[in-house]
């Protein structure tokens, strides 16, 4: 008697370090704007200076976003931009989330172990 391997739960597919909710409110921002600067994702996010620090360098330190620091006009700035890679595992979290939620919105009868 033959029988089949389930497929992997699609939950298996999240990204601890991109599933975490600031992680990926930044990735998606960031998605959107291409680049944003400190100030504008402190308060979009309402988040503190050491909250956002944290997150934006668990992210830089994983290659999904670069960090770039300069003046604007007298005034120092550090701006956040997502890379190639961030963009991928955006995508690749979007994908599990929207299986996950399919699976939901449609569910199979239950099967008894």
């Amino acid at each position: 008697m033959s029988q089949e391997a389930d497929p992997p739960h699609p939950a298996l597919g999240l990204d601890d370090v991109v599933h975490q909710k600031t992680r990926l409110a930044l990735l998606t921002v960031l998605d959107e704007a291409g680049r944003a600067d400190f100030p504008y994702l402190r308060r979009l996010l309402n988040l503190t200076d050491g909250n956002l620090g944290r997150h934006l360098d668990i992210l830089a330190g994983q290659g999904l976003i670069e960090i770039t620091k300069g003046y604007e006009g007298r005034r120092p700035r550090t701006w956040a931009a997502i890379t190639p890679a961030g963009e991928r595992a955006l995508a690749a979290e979007m994908a599990a989330l929207a299986s996950l939620l399919h699976r939901f919105q449609n569910p199979t009868p239950r099967r008894r172990p």
